[in-house]
């Protein structure tokens, strides 16, 4: 049985959802789910950092973060824990898909792409909207202080660090959301999934719960032809 989240804040003009377990990241059963040919989805080579790939060819290039606005494609990135975030223009149509760990959190990869979304197709923060998928949340997101000292530098001040004992907990999603209001998002164009992938080990892959190894769900956004 699939697992999919289609978030409702997008329109039917927008292909959009998050992957659980199943089908995860098959890109066959997803071409069928968003009836789009295997070739035209893109996925980046992720590798925790911050740099956003602007879509000119379906060549894999490096990067945790991409933007375009061609129809047809479907562009995505996969997580076992970090935070899988999609945006859309929902004027100009353009779409984004962001995987933000703590290092692309850290870095301000959402604030970059909605900058990146600006330069390139001319978007203005208040008409996009954002979905943030499921992740690891604080309640289960122990980190060092190093970790919450980075997240703390870019994202500034706010609801998303608690102590616990000696340990700090990190709510990434939160962040990232903090991040692109900072941006000039508004609250109202964000939807936030409250769901734990560590405390949902039956529906979704966590890194952390899995101590290593383990597979991937995605995040996939694109515009309909």
């Amino acid at each position: 049985m699939e697992n999919l989240i289609f978030p409702e804040i997008f329109s039917s003009k927008i292909m959009a959802f998050f992957t659980g377990k199943s089908p995860g990241d098959d890109l066959n059963r997803i071409s069928r789910i968003a009836s789009v040919k295997r070739d035209d989805i893109y996925m980046p080579i992720q590798k925790h950092t911050d740099k956003v790939i602007v879509l000119d060819s379906l060549e894999p290039k490096i990067g945790d973060a991409v933007v375009t606005n061609k129809k047809g494609i479907l562009i995505g990135v996969q997580v076992a824990d970090c935070v899988p975030i999609l945006l859309v223009d929902k004027k100009k149509y353009a779409v984004g898909a962001v995987h933000a760990g703590w290092r692309g959190t850290a870095e301000g990869i959402l604030k970059k792409t909605i900058t990146r979304l600006a330069d390139r197709f001319f978007s203005s923060p208040s008409d996009i909207l954002i979905a943030i998928g499921p992740s690891i949340r604080w309640c289960c997101y122990g980190v060092g202080y190093e970790v919450v000292e980075n997240v703390q530098k870019t994202t500034g001040l706010g609801d998303y660090i608690m102590n616990k004992g000696e340990k700090y907990c990190l709510d990434l999603a939160t962040a990232n959301k903090y991040q692109a209001l900072s941006s000039g998002v508004s609250s109202e164009n964000i939807w936030m999934s409250d769901e734990c992938t560590f405390c949902l080990p039956q529906k979704y892959y966590s890194y952390r719960f899995a101590k290593g190894h383990t597979g991937r769900q995605c995040g996939f956004i694109g515009i309909a032809q």
